[in-house]
C-alpha cells in the first residue's frame, strides 16, 4: 500500500513538473498582452532614464517603474547593454521580452517586434545648444533673482506635494524660486508624459506660420470616401475628432497597445473607427496627439529633416539645450507623451507660450496662435483649450464635471499643461506668473497643484 502512495505521489509530481514546464514554455513564448506591455513599459522607462538623464538604471526600475504601478511589475527585471545602448526587461528572467534602443536625437523606443536595427535608424546628430550661464539671469543662463517669499512656498512638502522632483517660478520673465528633490538637480532631464502634447501643439503651429497646414485643413485620410478624411486638423487638435479611442490605462486598452504593443503608433491611431460626428464630442486621446505629429512632419517633408525640426526651430532657439522629442521604432515623433527636459527647460516652453510664441524678440508661432490654444474647445464641457492645452487644473477628489480650479479662485485666465503622474505648468498670463512642477506623483494620491499656485499668486501680489 505504501508503495503504491509513493508512485502515485510521484506521478502527480511528474504531471505538476511537465505542467510546469509546459506553461513556462507558453508564457515565454506567447506571453499575455499585459506582460508584453509591462516589459515594453519597463524597458522603455529605464532606457530613457539611463541614456536621456543619466541615472541609475536599477533605481529607475525601482523607484519609476515598480513602486507606482501595477503589482505584477514587481517582479520585472532589466539588463542594459551600454555598447549597444538598449534595455531589455523580463518577468521572472524569460516572460515578457521587452525591448527598448537609444538613437542619437531620437531618444528611446520601445520596440516590440524586436526589429532594433529598424527602430535605430530614425535618429539624428543634434546641433549644439547653447548652455545657459551660471552667472547670467534666466532665461539666457540660469541664475534666478530670488524671491524668499516664493522659496519659503516650494519648501513646504505639502504645497510641493509627495514625490516632487523639479519646481520652478517664473514672474515677469524672471525665475525667482527653484527646487529640487535629492537626487535631481537643474540639469536632471525628467519625463513631461502628456505635458509633451503641448509641445506638439507648437510644432504644428509652426508649420501654420510655414504656410503648409491651416487649421480648417482636411483630408488626412487617402480615402475621401472615407468620413474620417472630413475631420479637420482644429478637431484634431481640440480633441474633437470623433474617433473612437480608450485612453485607460492599468490594462491593455489604446493607449498602452500603442504605447507598447505598436511599432507604428500613428498607423495604429488612423486605423480607429469613428465613434461620433467629427466635433461633436470631445475624447481626450493620446492617439490624436500621435497623428498630428505625423501629420506635421509630412507637411515639413517627413525624414530626418522633419525628425530635427523639433531640436533645429524650436528647442535651439529657446535654449532648451536638455530637451529631447523621442520617436517610435518607425519614426513617428511621440508627441503625445515623450519629452525629456530639465525643470528650467521646460520653464523656458511655458514662457515662451506666456509670450504669445514670441522668443529674445523673435516670433515663432502665428500671432494669436497661443491665445486661440486657449480658447475652450466646445466640445469639451470647458476643461480643455482648442489647443492641446488645458483650462482646467489637475481634478484631485472634485466630482466629475466640477472645475477643480474654482475652490483655488485661480484667475480665469489661468491654463494648464498636464502630465500623468503629477506633471503640471501652469500659465496665468494676467499675473506674468510660470510655475513648473515635476514628480512622481500617482493620481490616487489626489495632489492638486492649484494650491501651491494659490499661494504663490497671494506672495507675488504688490
Amino acid at each position: 500500500m505504501t508503495s503504491k502512495i509513493v508512485r502515485t505521489a510521484a506521478a502527480v509530481v511528474v504531471v505538476a513538473a511537465v505542467s510546469a514546464a509546459a506553461l513556462a514554455v507558453v508564457l515565454a513564448t506567447k506571453p499575455p498582452e499585459l506582460l508584453k506591455v509591462g516589459a515594453n513599459y519597463g524597458a522603455k522607462i529605464v532606457c530613457s532614464n539611463v541614456f536621456i538623464a543619466g541615472r541609475d538604471a536599477q533605481a529607475v526600475l525601482a523607484d519609476d517603474v515598480q513602486a507606482p504601478g501595477h503589482p505584477v511589475l514587481k517582479h520585472l527585471s532589466v539588463k542594459v547593454d551600454t555598447e549597444r545602448k538598449t534595455v531589455r526587461a523580463q518577468f521572472l528572467g524569460f516572460i515578457g521580452d521587452g525591448m527598448a534602443v537609444y538613437r542619437p536625437g531620437t531618444g528611446c523606443a520601445a520596440v516590440p517586434d524586436g526589429d532594433v536595427a529598424q527602430a535605430a535608424q530614425h535618429q539624428f546628430k543634434p546641433i549644439p545648444i547653447w548652455a545657459p550661464s551660471p552667472n547670467v539671469a534666466w532665461p539666457t543662463g540660469s541664475q534666478a533673482e530670488a524671491n524668499p517669499a516664493v522659496q519659503a512656498l516650494l519648501e513646504q512638502d505639502a504645497l510641493a506635494g509627495p514625490g516632487v522632483r523639479g519646481m520652478a517660478v517664473i514672474h515677469r520673465g524672471r525665475l525667482i524660486a527653484q527646487r529640487y528633490a535629492e537626487g535631481f538637480n537643474a540639469a536632471t532631464p525628467l519625463l513631461g508624459w502628456s505635458m509633451t502634447k503641448t509641445v506638439t501643439a507648437a510644432l504644428v503651429g509652426m508649420q501654420i506660420a510655414d504656410g503648409k497646414l491651416s487649421l480648417a485643413q482636411s483630408g488626412f485620410w487617402p480615402d475621401k470616401a472615407d468620413q474620417r478624411a472630413q475631420i479637420t486638423l482644429a478637431q484634431l487638435m481640440a480633441m474633437s475628432s470623433g474617433l473612437r479611442y480608450n485612453e485607460g490605462y492599468g490594462d491593455v486598452s489604446d493607449v498602452t497597445r500603442m504605447l507598447y504593443l505598436e511599432q507604428d503608433m500613428a498607423s495604429f491611431t488612423a486605423a480607429q473607427p469613428l465613434e461620433a460626428t467629427p466635433g461633436s464630442k470631445w475624447n481626450y486621446s493620446s492617439g490624436t496627439t500621435v497623428l498630428l505629429s505625423r501629420i506635421w512632419q509630412r507637411a515639413a517633408g517627413g525624414g530626418v529633416d522633419a525628425l530635427a525640426l523639433p531640436h533645429n526651430r524650436l528647442f535651439a532657439p529657446l535654449g532648451m539645450n536638455s530637451a529631447v522629442m523621442e520617436a517610435d521604432a518607425r519614426g513617428n515623433l511621440v508627441g503625445s507623451s515623450y519629452m525629456y527636459a530639465n525643470t528650467l527647460d521646460w520653464a523656458r516652453f511655458g514662457q515662451f507660450l506666456l509670450q504669445d510664441g514670441v522668443w529674445q524678440g523673435k516670433r515663432i508661432l502665428p500671432e494669436g496662435f497661443v491665445q486661440g490654444m486657449q480658447q475652450v474647445a466646445p466640445a469639451s464641457g470647458g476643461q480643455y483649450g482648442q489647443g492641446q492645452v488645458w483650462r482646467w487644473g489637475p481634478g484631485g477628489d472634485t466630482p466629475e464635471g466640477q472645475d477643480p480650479d474654482a475652490r483655488f479662485k485661480l484667475p480665469a485666465d489661468t491654463y494648464w499643461m498636464e502630465g500623468h503622474d503629477g506633471q503640471s505648468i501652469a500659465i496665468v498670463p494676467s499675473q506674468q506668473l510660470v510655475v513648473v512642477r515635476l514628480g512622481l506623483t500617482p493620481h490616487r494620491l489626489l495632489y492638486q497643484p492649484q494650491g501651491l499656485l494659490a499661494a504663490v499668486l497671494k506672495a507675488v501680489q504688490p
